[in-house]
């Protein structure tokens, strides 16, 4: 199982320095996300858009690529399971309620036992915390 992260996801909708590898590992096998990933790649480019780093064009494109993506790709919806994880989550790794949330639902993806299974993460502090978990790190 490769779980992907919504930091990973946005590379797959706006131009980033990662966007070719993560397209690679992208097309490599299929994605399955937290349940809430869409709200937080749609929020990554809304903020970009009013902070003047993508145009309207650019930002329905984003959009547009964001919602092909989420059609295609498994999400984890199990609230209360997650949400129970993220918890004790918390207590072992320093990061914020969103990274619990998606480090939680990579966990119960795994069914708990994350050795052979890999996370896709931009963000060094939820990679770190996936790694301690046991997870092998993408790119």
């Amino acid at each position: 199982m490769r779980y992907w992260d919504a930091s990973a996801l946005v590379a797959l909708c706006v131009e980033e320095g990662t966007t070719d590898s993560m397209r690679t590992l992208a097309r490599a096998t299929r994605i399955v996300t937290w349940g809430l990933s869409q709200v937080e790649v749609a929020s990554a480019i809304e903020r970009r858009t009013r902070e003047g780093a993508l145009g309207e064009a650019q930002r329905e494109i984003a959009l547009q690529g964001l919602s092909t993506l989420a059609r295609a790709w498994t999400e984890v919806t199990a609230l209360t399971t997650v949400r129970d994880h993220a918890l004790h989550v918390l207590a072992r790794h320093p990061l914020r309620a969103a990274d619990a949330m998606q480090l939680a639902a990579a966990l119960v993806a795994s069914s708990e036992r994350p050795a052979g299974h890999e996370f896709v993460c931009s963000d060094e502090r939820l990679r770190a915390a996936a790694r301690r978990e046991g997870f092998r790190i993408l790119p």
